[in-house]
């Protein structure tokens, strides 16, 4: 646990100082109305005025029509707003996992697939059919992903999670979710949670000792 903590220190300040910057350019760009059109924001304040049983389109055919000349430089905004919000989840992932364990075609699979999603999430953000013809595709594709490690699939959960939020517009929901996530992970790994119940507290919680391990 002390070796652990004292490795730790110096990637925990180098996210920090990467999510302190990504929140402050976050912010920076919020408040600047002419931009408001290109940025990947206020998309749950859509869906909000929307109403949450609403299964219409979320803008009007002026605004969409406005939207329209936006597009591609929002949807390439949100895809890189997505990558540079999973970078330090990498991070994350290379100081967890044993060098001898890192996969590397896994790491770049959570970096590039927030991008993915993020283009899909934008294409059937108003269209009720596009959302399950895309299913009916995904459905026919029938691809497998297989994951050695369990913990992998919490990767790719908040790979799909980035790349929605960032694809809806919500990228600050995105960037939230990642930062829960990484700290959350780094605490379990530096102290090695549940990896040894014999502790005072764990012993008194479960109820175990030394000779019921023994039995």
């Amino acid at each position: 646990g002390m070796r652990r903590a004292s490795r730790s220190s110096g990637p925990i300040l180098i996210i920090t100082g990467y999510y302190a910057l990504l929140l402050a350019l976050a912010w920076y760009a919020n408040r600047q109305p002419s931009w408001q059109l290109w940025l990947p924001f206020g998309g749950l304040d859509a869906l909000a005025d929307a109403g949450a049983d609403s299964l219409e389109v979320v803008t009007s055919a002026v605004q969409a029509g406005i939207l329209r000349e936006f597009d591609a430089i929002r949807l390439t905004l949100a895809m890189a707003g997505a990558t540079l919000v999973m970078v330090p989840v990498s991070w994350v992932y290379f100081v967890t996992t044993p060098s001898k364990r890192v996969d590397q075609s896994f790491v770049q699979t959570i970096i590039v697939m927030p991008i993915v999603v993020s283009g899909i999430a934008m294409i059937v953000a108003n269209s009720l059919a596009l959302a399950f013809s895309l299913a009916g595709i995904f459905a026919g594709v029938r691809f497998r992903f297989t994951l050695e490690d369990p913990a992998h699939a919490l990767y790719i959960f908040l790979a799909i999670v980035v790349g929605l939020g960032a694809g809806i517009g919500a990228i600050g929901v995105a960037i939230i979710t990642s930062m829960a996530f990484v700290y959350v992970t780094l605490a379990l790994w530096v102290s090695e949670y549940g990896a040894d119940l014999k502790t005072p507290w764990l012993g008194f919680l479960t109820g175990r000792d030394v000779r019921d391990e023994e039995l």
